[in-house]
């Protein structure tokens, strides 16, 4: 995903003077983004390209559409209430702030989550993992950052799968985030881990980026200002779309 400032992420237009002369773009540093092709992640050998990249230029289609809007996608900003009963698990609330490298907000831009359930299973047909399945949790939701670049969404803890990577193989508790630019051209994609999972010392996908800080920007971190009494706890992941404090994304190269 090409996620230099030419792409004008979710800028509104009255914006777009303004930030014209601004600090030029920082690129990544180095390690704080997964290789496309990582040894210990076995799936990645298969579906890395074999050729060097080439740029295309961007028409139409990928810079003006098309417009995700509340109107157009309406928001499941409650996962937990998807069905007609309540699912099973730990509620949580998971909120945070999207923005730039310069720490401006990046309003109105949509989220899409999704998880497994409590047990450690997709609503999917293809997940055969022997746990339980949980008509009352679809587990996908979809919110739009406010002006603030501010989001909220209510969810169930997810549980650990094994995912046949390796032996005994089991992947830390998570979530999964996608963000849409002003067109479909504009997705980036990547997961958000919980404080204190033994799971993520082991799993090569959380450790195929090499920088320390880095990774940490993918976990959450429980606050107790988005903890509800009584009701959920809640954890905040911030997420920085570009420059060298960026979140590591998914084949952000």
């Amino acid at each position: 995903m090409d996620t230099r400032p030419d792409l004008g992420f979710m800028r509104a237009p009255e914006e777009e003077t303004a930030l014209s002369d601004v600090i030029p773009f920082r690129p990544f540093a180095a390690g704080t983004q997964p290789p496309l092709d990582h040894a210990a992640y076995g799936s990645t050998h298969l579906r890395h390209p074999n050729r060097p990249l080439r740029r295309l230029a961007q028409t139409i289609t990928e810079t003006t559409g098309p417009q995700f809007t509340p109107a157009l996608f309406p928001e499941i900003g409650d996962l937990t209430k998807q069905a007609a009963g309540a699912p099973l698990g730990e509620r949580i609330i998971v909120g945070g702030r999207v923005t730039d490298e310069d720490g401006r907000p990046i309003p109105n831009t949509m989220v899409e989550v999704w998880q497994a359930n409590a047990a450690g299973r997709y609503a999917h047909p293809r997940d055969t993992h022997d746990a339980p399945a949980d008509p009352n949790f679809p587990g996908e939701g979809r919110i739009f950052t406010d002006a603030e670049g501010n989001y909220r969404f209510v969810s169930i803890k997810p549980g650990a799968y094994p995912w046949r990577n390796h032996h005994n193989a089991w992947r830390p508790i998570h979530i999964h985030f996608s963000l849409f630019g002003a067109g479909f051209a504009q997705r980036l994609i990547t997961q958000m881990y919980f404080p204190g999972d033994p799971l993520l010392a082991l799993d090569p996908i959380y450790n195929s980026i090499e920088d320390a800080a880095a990774k940490e920007r993918l976990v959450s971190r429980f606050d107790l200002d988005l903890t509800e009494p009584e009701w959920a706890l809640g954890y905040r992941f911030d997420i920085v779309l570009r420059g060298r404090g960026a979140t590591p994304f998914e084949e952000a190269h």
